[in-house]
């Protein structure tokens, strides 16, 4: 059969039968537990930033060593494409279900290997060479976990409800963060700041043991996708998926690689940078910023799949240029509202700069994932994703915190998350809608 017929092959999960719902619940499920591995890591790196930069990289200026290692917090994304395309052309050629086993597990132990380096008090400069390896691995990982995850719910989901189902991956995404800050919180809050710097900084990094066991178990259980299995049925698989996507899916790839550009400055700058942000510079007391972390991350999950559900209701396009928009208007007064010396104005601030996350998240996934066909989703989705995510997440910590440091005005970093989302909200107007389409 041609690409041409198979394209329009309707490959929707069947509807509404038992064993059918039974299986979407599996697979949302084990999305949401593999990417929360993913984002506990990403997480408990950038919480612990501050704390872990002196011991890799001692130097006498604080803002020099935090810099050194958001460096090596970035160079995990410079990989992640590189991931994404070798993982991704694994996923579209033997399936997802036993790609999606091997990230998980990648990830998990790429993360527990960071809690067991030495410090350059120990290992001098063989110390931070050992980290940058170490981030290069688990980014490796990560650049097919997310995409894959939420291919493969969007493939098991029901025509209309993909953006319900779909929400498993980014509150995943949430939930793993909130874990994230909540261990550093209780590390911090229960260590003294010797016992902290000696060992304590490992713990954060050695619980991810216990949920990569939970999270491969879970993925174990699963069944491929019924999209991939009907796929097969009707052609080979594809021998070389990321030439096909540049061949035939040029415009989709430019469309997600913009869009998640605009969704991961959302969340690195938005939320993960925050942490440093009101540490670092407004002096907030540490345990306490994490343990609000924790609170806002949870209470964004709730919402994922209340908006995820809005956009099968009334379009991907319109929820998303929604959380775009607010992004735009909330990021500068809020930020503003933190730099009172007010903790609880602070909370209150980060609750409401928050409130875009789960919109932008919730819908961000099924919307890629229905850009593309099945015989090259994971590929096209993995490696336009991942610039974006490289190019949103991977360098802003650092620019941010660079402009903080050259310019003096604490406000800068959000020039950086309102043009990124009007970078997204620009996209959308070339973006067809999708939520009542058949996946391809």
């Amino acid at each position: 059969m041609s690409n041409a017929s198979t394209a329009n092959l309707n490959v929707d999960a069947p509807p509404s039968t038992a064993s059918a719902r039974h299986a979407t619940h599996k697979a949302a499920m084990a999305a949401a537990a593999g990417t929360a591995i993913e984002y506990y890591e990403f997480g408990v790196y950038g919480y612990m930033a501050a704390i872990i930069g002196p011991l890799f990289f001692p130097a006498d200026n604080a803002t020099a060593a935090l810099l050194s290692v958001l460096a090596i917090f970035g160079s995990a994304f410079l990989m992640r494409p590189v991931g994404g395309i070798v993982l991704g052309r694994l996923g579209d050629k033997l399936g997802r279900r036993s790609v999606l086993l091997v990230t998980v597990i990648g990830m998990g132990v790429a993360t527990v290997a960071v809690g067991l380096l030495p410090t350059a008090s120990v290992a001098g400069v063989l110390a931070p060479v050992a980290l940058l390896l170490v981030r290069l691995a688990q980014g490796f990982f990560s650049g097919a976990e997310v995409t894959g995850a939420a291919a493969y719910v969007a493939e098991c989901a029901p025509r209309g409800r993909r953006g319900f189902y779909g929400a498993a991956t980014p509150v995943g995404v949430a939930l793993g963060g909130a874990l994230a800050a909540a261990v550093c919180g209780l590390t911090t809050g229960l260590m003294s700041t010797a016992q902290l710097h000696a060992w304590g900084w490992r713990i954060p990094f050695l619980m991810a043991l216990p949920l990569v066991l939970l999270s491969a178990f879970v993925r174990q259980r699963i069944e491929e996708s019924a999209a991939f299995r009907k796929s097969l049925e009707t052609s080979q698989p594809v021998k070389a998926p990321l030439k096909e996507v540049f061949a035939h899916h040029r415009a989709a790839l430019l469309k997600v690689f913009l869009i998640s550009f605009g969704q991961n400055a959302g969340y690195w700058v938005g939320f993960v940078f925050m942490n440093i942000y009101m540490i670092t510079y407004l002096k907030y007391d540490k345990t306490s910023v994490y343990w609000t972390m924790s609170a806002v991350s949870l209470t964004m999950a709730l919402l994922m799949p209340v908006w995820g559900g809005l956009s099968d209701r009334i379009g991907r396009r319109k929820v998303l240029a929604i959380g775009f928009t607010a992004y735009i208007v909330l990021v500068f007064p809020m930020m503003m509202l933190m730099n009172h010396q007010n903790l609880a104005l602070a909370v209150l601030a980060m609750f409401i700069v928050a409130l875009p996350m789960p919109i932008v998240q919730s819908v961000g996934y099924p919307t890629y994932a229905e850009q593309f066909p099945t015989r090259v989703r994971y590929t096209g989705m993995a490696f336009s994703f991942n610039f974006g995510a490289m190019l949103g997440g991977g360098v802003t910590p650092y620019i941010a915190t660079a402009l903080i440091g050259h310019t003096g005005n604490l406000l800068s970093p959000a020039f950086l998350l309102v043009g990124a989302a009007i970078v997204g909200l620009l996209t959308l107007t070339r973006t067809r809608e999708t939520a009542d389409e058949s996946l391809q």
